[in-house]
């Protein structure tokens, strides 16, 4: 990767290594989300996908997601228009594309993984994978604001 590539490189000029490590690990992005039909907002709940790994944060099948989970959105820079309202604003691929840059507890600044639970961003249990969720019952797992304290991060 090129040094401090995300101060200088677009979004759609970065390698498929520096766009994989814009991700900070906070786990939000598999976190299932309902969307109000009247008023467009995005309500993010305490049930994962099904593949995700809560103690690593991450994706228990990343190379196979889009074969394994219907509707597992593939992030690519020529997308972010289209998904950037759903992400959280703490997302590093939102924050670049956003043009605010990484945060400071982002770990290509810190330079420690750890920096994003540090700092409140990372999910938090108690997580509920969503074979243990039915879905006429997610509406009861939205998380209140004070989950989202990081957004602005």
């Amino acid at each position: 990767m090129r040094e401090r590539f995300w101060e200088t490189i677009p979004l759609d000029a970065m390698t498929r290594e520096e766009w994989e490590a814009l991700c900070d690990g906070c786990g939000r992005c598999c976190v299932l989300k309902l969307e109000d039909e009247d008023t467009g907002s995005v309500h993010y709940t305490n049930v994962t996908c099904r593949l995700f790994d809560a103690d690593k944060r991450c994706c228990g099948s990343y190379a196979l997601r889009q074969q394994l989970v219907q509707g597992c959105v593939h992030l690519t820079p020529e997308r972010m228009d289209e998904v950037a309202s759903w992400m959280p604003g703490s997302c590093a691929y939102r924050r670049m594309h956003d043009g605010r840059g990484l945060a400071a507890w982002h770990p290509l600044i810190s330079g420690r993984k750890e920096s994003v639970v540090e700092a409140g961003i990372a999910v938090a249990q108690p997580l509920i994978p969503e074979y243990e969720v039915a879905e006429e019952d997610l509406e009861d797992h939205i998380l209140d604001d004070d989950w989202l304290l990081g957004e602005h991060a």
